[in-house]
This record gives C-alpha cells, structure tokens and sequence, in this order.
C-alpha cells in the first residue's frame, strides 16, 4: 500500500512539474508575441493617424 502512494506521489510531482513547464512556455510565448507586436505592428499602428500622403502624390509635372 504504502509504495502506491509513493508511486502516486511521484507520479503527482512529475504532473505538477509538467504543468509549471507548460505554463512558463506559453508566458514566454505571450511575452514574444507582445513584443513582436511592439516592434512591428505597434509602430503601423502608431503611425496610422498622421498624414502620409505626401509619400504617395504623384510629384509636381515641372519636379
């Protein structure tokens, strides 16, 4: 009997062990995907609002 617990006990630390490894993996996945959102998407978004037409008019004819 006593040796079903232990191996229950064991079995218990190796899934609370697991767990705590998955859940640091996906923290590590949130952090990358806020991160890759500052870096790319953050900046297209923080410059949607101003005026950048002047990039795409066609140039004055006598330029």
């Amino acid at each position: 009997m006593t040796e079903q617990l232990s191996h229950a006990a064991r079995e218990r630390e190796e899934i609370t062990g697991r767990l705590a490894h998955f859940k640091a993996t996906q923290q590590k996945f949130q952090h990358e995907r806020e991160e890759y959102y500052a870096a790319t998407l953050g900046s297209a978004w923080s410059g949607f609002g101003r005026t950048v037409r002047s990039e795409f008019e066609d140039p004055p004819f006598w330029s």
